[in-house]
């Protein structure tokens, strides 16, 4: 039986293009034992894999704030007895940071990971044992799925599947009548779509009988959100979701449009339609991918029109 650790710490995207990887090695290897190393923010998304074990969580980025306080000392030392809990056969480095690099040393078994010309950071690849080559212009997610082929020995076969399974649960607040979801909020503000386009968009889920939602993760993000909402009948603005509650909303809905952000890739990986919008960066290496319909509009200063988008909603969603 394989015993086998992934580390992948952030971001949400990142450990998201992970998954269909994750989907290949139970392909080749039912009976594999299969562990994760992630930041504690982002634990909730390998737990939805039915092939992940056990989840690591570590806290890196809190940490790196206060790294002398004495509840770092003891949260680290807690960290290194769980990751020192089990023996592995492939310590695998997905992410190819120095930070994964180091955290993955810290594991028992021989480690893995990119070659330095495949790494995103050179440096960490003298930290494995075993190096593999994989081309740079390739998505994230071909790219994961080729690292993890090859470090564990098989060939690739099947199409992505992310594997996850959601919850059935119900969210109260969400009501019963068919919604789209509609990710306003990224990381950039240059990565954003205009406020008038959201509800130009918005207008037209209403008149073709979808719900418009709109979730928020910070204060500034509820504030665009309310401000939307404001100007919209019928629309809804969620309650502060957990990544868990944020799958079961995106799965249950009819269509996903959102900007280049972690709950977009979410989207794709919940296998609900998804239209991703770029306004300052490239999709070739990261955008939304997908057996099902997933689409990506626009590129690094040329955003999508309202038309394009609403073209590619009416196209991929399931209109009521």
């Amino acid at each position: 039986m394989q015993k086998i650790l992934i580390v992948r710490l952030s971001s949400m995207g990142d450990v998201i293009h992970q998954l269909p990887a994750i989907t290949d090695l139970l392909r080749a290897y039912p009976d594999a034992v299969i562990d994760w190393v992630v930041e504690e923010g982002f634990a909730e998304l390998p737990r939805l894999h039915p092939a992940i074990r056990r989840v690591i969580p570590v806290a890196l980025r809190r940490w790196r704030k206060s790294p002398m306080a004495a509840a770092t000392r003891a949260e680290w030392a807690q960290f290194k007895t769980e990751i020192h809990a089990c023996r592995y056969d492939l310590v695998l480095d997905a992410q190819g940071l120095i930070k994964s690099a180091a955290i993955a040393r810290l594991a028992c078994g021989p480690v893995a990971g990119f070659d330095r010309h495949s790494c995103r950071e050179p440096w960490a690849s003298l930290a494995y044992q075993r190096r593999y080559s994989v081309p740079k212009n390739l998505h994230a997610i071909e790219r994961n799925r080729r690292l993890t082929a090859a470090a564990n020995g098989y060939a690739l076969q099947g199409e992505l599947d992310y594997g996850l399974k959601v919850p059935l649960q119900d969210l109260p607040w969400l009501g019963r009548s068919p919604y789209a979801v509609l990710l306003t909020a990224t990381s950039r503000e240059d990565k954003e779509w205009p406020e008038e386009h959201w509800i130009a968009l918005a207008q037209r889920c209403i008149a073709a009988g979808l719900r418009p939602v709109f979730p928020w993760g910070n204060a500034r993000e509820k504030q665009r959100a309310e401000r939307l909402a404001a100007a919209l009948p019928l629309a809804l603005v969620p309650p502060k979701l957990s990544l868990t509650d944020a799958a079961v909303m995106l799965a249950g809905s009819r269509v996903v449009v959102g900007v280049d952000t972690g709950l977009a890739h979410l989207a794709a990986a919940v296998a609900v339609p998804v239209v991703a919008i770029f306004c300052a960066s490239e999709p070739a290496l990261t955008g939304v991918k997908a057996a099902t319909f997933a689409l990506n509009l626009g590129g690094n200063g040329t955003p999508p029109t309202v038309d394009q988008v609403w073209e590619a909603t009416s196209a991929g969603g399931r209109l009521p």
